[in-house]
Order: C-alpha cells, then structure tokens, then sequence
C-alpha cells in the first residue's frame, strides 16, 4: 500500500515536469524501509528514525523533508497517513549569496559590450552576446548553454540535454530570440570545427565555463557594474537566471490561483526538482512588493466590507 502511494506520487511529479530521480530513489527506500517495520501508512516517528540513516544534519533534514511532502500528498488520498511536522528538525545556515535582480536597461548594456569583453581570437562573431542573451531570455543555467549543440536548435525551441538533474526540457523562444539565433547558426555554419557544440572556444570544440566566466567579468568592468551587488559582491552570471524568475512572476495575471499556477510551470521551465527551489530564486523588487501591497489592500478591503 505503501509503495503504491509513493509509486502514484512518484508518477505525478513526472507528469507536472519534475526530473525527481533521486527523490523517487529516496522514497522507495523509506517505504522500504518502512514496510519492514510493519507501517502501511507514514509514520512521523518511522521518517525520522530513516532520516537519521543520513551522513549530515543538511542531509537528515532533505531526506525528511522529501518524506514529508509525499506524505502532504498521500494524505490527499489517505488520511491515515501522517504529515510530519515541517521543522522537526530544525534548519541549518545556508551560505547561499541573495540574488542579484538586474533592471532591464543592466541586462541590455551586458549585452551592448559582450563581443568587447570576449577573447580576440573568438571564432563565430557575435556569440558571447548570443550566449548571454539566450540565458538572460530562457532563464537557463550557464552549463546548459554551453552544453547546447547545434541539433539542440530544433523548429519547437531548444532541446536542454545538459540539465543539472540529467533530464530533458524544452524551452521555447521567442520570435526575437529565434532570429538571432538563426543568424548566429549561418555565421556558425561558416567556422569548420569537428565539434557540433553550439559555441566555440578559441581552440576548437566546445567553449569552456571559465572562458565564458572571464568574458563576464570583462563586460562588468566595461558597463560599471562590478561591486554592485550586496556586501560589495560581483553581479553572476547565475543572476541573469534569478532576474528571469522574478521578471516572469511580476508578468503574471494577477490572483492566487493564477500565480499558483505560474509558479508550477515556471519551475518546470527552469528545471527545478522542487518547487521550493523556485520560490527562493525569487527576491523582493519594487514591482513585486507593489503587487503584493496591491492584493493585501484589496483583501482587506474586501474583509470588511
């Protein structure tokens, strides 16, 4: 019984367009692990004595977390399922950097001084513009575009193969976007090289990630850019990516359900295993809080009406 549960929530994560390999790995192994212990149901004491099989404290606490949001499902179907509590075991510090949100006009002198900023010896013209604008526009990760070949170009959109999780997505462009990767496919189509990447280092094949991190560092010093981010830090690359996160909440119809909705598809587009991953790629900008400040007014108003 057990297993069927996780096998049927297993299915619906694949069918929303989550990759979700190592969580379908991680459950099978509590209902297990659980079954032979006799439970046919999640049990809170059961997912935290099989959370304690983990190395880390930062690992315990993924591995029940996983647990606990299958059992937000399952209990959907079956309410003898028990829903751990969220902060049985409590956090540790995370040292991620806070997302850099880049303005639109930031984004654009990037990609103004691109090609200045990339190595004299580039072979295709025009590709470190190309590159960027493609992660600024798709919101996809550096080593997904460095990882696209020239068949990954397909009439649909682009085919990412490269994924952190090893799946497959594809991103559709827009009408913009398509052009001026046509072009940089006919300008590209002109450089004989044995390798079929997308972007070309300067040596041949496929251009390297600290190539490309070096050309970034270059346009941020030519757009004044560099130290603006907090704690005096650089602007990353990666940031482009959150940036595309937040642009595209702050695009959506207004209304719960419908920014529910977005949110679903939005970590689907990006990649994410989990939807948790999506909602901290999302930082607090003017429009943003505009928005919310909106809604909680017209909430309110409507209460007390």
């Amino acid at each position: 019984m057990l297993s069927a549960a996780v096998e049927r929530h297993v299915a619906l994560m694949r069918t929303c367009g989550f990759v979700f390999d190592t969580q379908a790995t991680r459950l099978a192994g509590f209902a297990a692990f659980a079954v032979a212990r006799g439970d046919t149901h999640v049990r809170t004491a059961t997912v935290l004595d099989w959370s304690r099989r983990a190395a880390t404290h930062a690992q315990r606490r993924i591995v029940y977390l996983t647990v606990r949001r299958f059992a937000l499902t399952a209990v959907t179907e079956d309410a003898r399922h028990e829903v751990p509590p969220p902060d049985l075991l409590p956090r540790t510090a995370r040292q991620r950097p806070a997302p850099y949100i880049y303005t639109p006009e930031a984004v654009a002198a990037l990609l103004a001084v691109a090609d200045r900023a990339a190595s004299r010896r580039c072979r295709v013209p025009g590709q470190c513009r190309l590159l960027f604008g493609l992660i600024a526009a798709t919101g996809m990760r550096i080593s997904e575009a460095l990882g696209l070949d020239i068949a990954d170009v397909t009439p649909d959109g682009l085919l990412i193969r490269e994924a952190k999780r090893h799946g497959r997505r594809l991103l559709p462009l827009h009408p913009s976007v398509a052009t001026e990767l046509a072009a940089h496919l006919h300008r590209r189509a002109r450089v004989r090289d044995g390798s079929d990447a997308l972007f070309l280092g300067d040596r041949g094949g496929r251009i390297s990630e600290n190539a490309i991190r070096r050309t970034f560092g270059g346009m941020l010093a030519l757009t004044g850019l560099e130290g603006v981010a907090r704690d005096g830090r650089n602007p990353r690359i990666h940031d482009l990516r959150h940036t595309f996160a937040v642009r595209s909440i702050e695009a959506c119809d207004p209304g719960r359900g419908n920014v529910a909705r977005h949110m679903v598809a939005l970590s689907s587009w990006l990649g994410h295993v989990n939807i948790v991953d999506t909602y901290w790629y999302l930082e607090g900008t003017p429009t943003l809080l505009g928005q919310i400040a909106d809604r909680t007014e017209t909430f309110a108003a409507g209460a007390s009406s």
